[in-house]
């Protein structure tokens, strides 16, 4: 139901159930999460797109598999048991990921497979893909780490009405709202594009880019300063600082060596 494809030094990771146009089970779920914690783990890793197969990138949750016997009871366990459920952390582990994600948008995007794309770093949306929050509609509220994930996004009045009434927007209208980064008419090449970018940079400096921007958006100011100094530290300290500064000055010399922090 998930596939990972290597394409050196990045890696396309497909929700792969495109008879039920992606639609998130229990199964896919725990799919994604152990995933996310495998290719953490990967050093050499410079990157990573999100995408789906065939006609939707995710058409949400899958209420099948929620209403399956004692699949209900599950459920309802992960939502009263401490900490972050198994739809938090399979969704948010993602945003977590040491190197740029960016999610690659076709079809509908809906509910669940919206907040796994708002959990990327980027979207890149194809003009026909659709979004929308769509949980008010099944009488539930976005529970897949949207509170965390849309911040900074859109602005707090607009998540409410797209929140609020549930409804569908085109890609226009989704670039526009902050929803998505980007439109491309080929989404994934255009992830990978803008992932080798990316790749010229150190990615220990993407790494510390990343706490650091999300530290501005989820600390209180202090901590996030002190999250700034503690980054930079680090990375003058690294292997691949003055690397950067030999590649800036015209002498490519090594190439970066694997990321050395786990983040």
């Amino acid at each position: 139901m998930l596939t990972i494809e290597a394409r050196d030094p990045f890696a396309l990771v497909r929700l792969d159930r495109p008879d039920k146009r992606n639609a998130l089970s229990f199964e896919l779920l725990r799919e994604l999460e152990r995933a996310a914690h495998r290719l953490a783990r990967d050093r050499r890793l410079r990157g990573v797109v999100l995408c789906g197969a065939g006609p939707a990138f995710c058409a949400g949750i899958d209420l099948s598999s929620l209403s399956a016997p004692g699949r209900r009871l599950a459920a309802f366990w992960e939502l009263v048991r401490p900490g972050p459920s198994l739809f938090q952390r399979a969704l948010l582990a993602w945003r977590r990921l040491p190197v740029p994600v960016i999610a690659a948008i076709h079809g509908p995007c809906f509910g669940a497979g919206l907040q796994l794309a708002l959990a990327a770093d980027l979207r890149v949306a194809a003009p026909d893909a659709r979004l929308s929050v769509m949980e008010a509609r099944w009488g539930l509220v976005p529970d897949m780490g949207l509170a965390v994930s849309a911040r900074g996004l859109v602005r707090a009045d607009v998540l409410r009405e797209l929140t609020f009434s549930a409804r569908i927007v085109e890609a226009e209208e989704a670039l526009r709202l902050g929803l998505v980064s980007r439109l491309d008419a080929n989404p994934e090449q255009a992830a990978l594009v803008w992932l080798e970018s990316f790749a010229q940079r150190s990615p220990d400096a993407l790494l510390a880019a990343k706490r650091v921007l999300d530290a501005a958006l989820e600390q209180p100011p202090r901590r996030a300063l002190a999250t700034e100094k503690r980054w930079q530290l680090r990375l003058l300290l690294g292997r691949n600082q003055a690397r950067a500064v030999r590649r800036e000055r015209g002498d490519p010399g090594q190439p970066y060596a694997p990321r050395q922090y786990r983040g």
